[in-house]
């Protein structure tokens, strides 16, 4: 157990350091360019996620699953044939559908997004597609023989990269740069950040396979087994990216009946989806992790038909999720606006953290959840779960978006929305697996002390006439209080996570 916790623990502090990295790119990116440059590029990302989704066909999953079934048999030499298969479906998979994303560009800024300075920026973002899809298969490729370390350390370069780029060499660019040419050049910057992390993920990849000293399989791992992983995976993925991708597209043409511009559109998108969700999800480098590590560990334990050791890892797992989902939801919902302002210089932001933070408590626990279910080898669950939350989602937001009096807090609600369908189709498909023994209960406290936790601090205290820093301390030592009353916070998992720590530091 405290080799699985140890990972866990490790790659969320690795991707803490990943996340704190992209935030102060975010931070400067936006203050560099300006709301319109941002809208234009958050535009444009879910077509590029889209692409990406197509191209994986859910392949980094599969590895990571079926590497880690074949360790558990100590079948060393099938790992290179399931990695050489899986790149020749890749490579089929990017002949295939890159020409046909050149195609569909144009229409897709011109006519769907309703704005031609997008296009610039999407056949960018197509060149990426390829090499971030390659990351992936030696991503899941680590992750399936237990390594966090490659994984994580790739994600740091990229993000550092990022920055370097976006600081030292994109000022120079903007001088006499468009909006739609500064879009681009960020998506450039995107591309160079995920060359540097997929040439160092190749050169361990390289490095650990010549250290083998079996036998390595000759041929390809058959494509059966690993499709029907990959494929129930990729279309819950595929799907999630899909409704990404109409996304936008819905918020601006709904947003048209009540007579704001696609320009004006766009923007508001860009700061909705580009400042306000990336600083709510921030926190979410926890259940990443978890459900980063949770796939070969549970895959592990249900191959070895060991229930015990899965529901510990399942239930650990889940109770880090619900504790963060519950300390953020807390934090953004009572000072959210302050920290918008003061981190991003982006004004009138509070009420939307006030609707989404209560809702984006379920969010934390939907990776973990969506892993578990793969695990179990109930992918078609997960899929099915994330199709109705994504459906309903659409449908809604263009409703709400389109109603003159609410505008796009009806599309914050509907975005909200979809995640709280999803997240509790998931949690009532695990509940059906005996072997995890979850429930609705599971979550029921956390969110109880959450609601009268931003209730009773402001009764007890006003907020505001301190600084930021210490107002939010003072409420996350309220929440921490009622954690610790309603036992949501236990001596004996403090003391695991001591000892863990403790054992680190001897390894170190």
């Amino acid at each position: 157990m405290s080799t699985f916790l140890r990972g866990s623990i490790l790659l969320m502090i690795a991707i803490f350091l990943s996340k704190f990295l992209g935030f102060i790119y975010r931070m400067q990116f936006v203050r560099l360019t300006g709301e319109e440059v941002v809208g234009i590029y958050m535009t444009a990302y879910p077509a590029f996620i889209f692409f990406l989704s197509i191209i994986q066909l859910g392949l980094p999953i599969a590895i990571s699953k079926i590497v880690a079934e074949l360790r558990t048999k100590n079948a060393v030499s099938d790992y290179f044939s399931v990695m050489r298969t899986s790149v020749f479906l890749t490579v089929i998979a990017i002949l295939i559908f890159t020409p046909l994303f050149l195609f569909v560009t144009p229409f897709i800024s011109e006519n769907l997004l309703k704005n031609d300075a997008i296009t610039m920026t999407l056949y960018v973002s197509i060149a990426i597609a390829p090499i971030a899809a390659a990351g992936g298969l030696l991503k899941g490729f680590f992750q399936g023989i237990a390594r966090i370390e490659e994984t994580a350390v790739s994600q740091l370069m990229e993000q550092l990269v990022r920055i370097l780029l976006i600081s030292f060499v994109l000022p120079f660019l903007l001088t006499s740069a468009s909006p739609k040419e500064a879009a681009a050049y960020a998506m450039i910057m995107s591309l160079l950040a995920e060359v540097a992390a997929l040439l160092y993920l190749r050169w361990k990849y390289g490095k650990w396979k010549a250290k083998q000293t079996r036998k390595k399989a000759d041929g390809f791992y058959p494509i059966s087994p690993i499709l029907s992983v990959a494929l129930p995976s990729s279309g819950s993925r595929l799907f999630g990216s899909f409704t990404w991708f109409l996304e936008p597209i819905i918020f601006i043409k709904a947003l048209a009946i009540t007579g704001i511009t696609s320009i004006a559109a766009t923007t508001l998108y860009g700061v909705i989806s580009g400042v306000l969700v990336p600083l709510l999800l921030f926190p979410s480098f926890i259940p990443y992790a978890l459900s980063i590590v949770l796939i070969p560990a549970v895959s592990d334990a249900y191959a070895r038909k060991n229930y015990s050791l899965l529901r510990e890892r399942i239930h650990l797992s889940l109770k880090f999720s619900t504790l963060t989902g519950c300390y953020a939801a807390t934090l953004f919902y009572l000072h959210g606006g302050e920290l918008v302002s003061t981190l991003f210089h982006v004004d009138d932001a509070e009420i939307y953290m006030k609707i989404l933070a209560p809702i984006f408590f379920f969010y934390y626990i939907q990776s973990p959840l969506f892993s578990i279910l793969q695990a179990l080898n109930n992918s078609k669950a997960a899929f099915f779960n994330s199709l109705y939350g994504g459906i309903g989602k659409l449908l809604l937001l263009f409703f709400l978006a389109s109603q003159a009096a609410i505008q796009e807090k009806g599309a914050i609600v509907a975005i909200g929305f979809g995640v709280l369908i999803t997240s509790f189709l998931h949690i009532a498909s695990i509940k059906q697996k005996k072997e995890a023994q979850i429930g609705f209960s599971f979550f029921i406290i956390p969110y109880a002390v959450f609601l009268l936790t931003i209730i009773s601090r402001p009764l007890f205290m006003s907020i505001g006439g301190r600084s930021l820093i210490v107002d939010c301390t003072i409420t996350l030592l309220f929440l921490t209080t009622g954690l610790v009353l309603f036992r949501q916070i236990k001596r004996k998992e403090i003391n695991v996570i001591l000892q863990i720590v403790r054992t680190s530091k001897k390894r170190f």
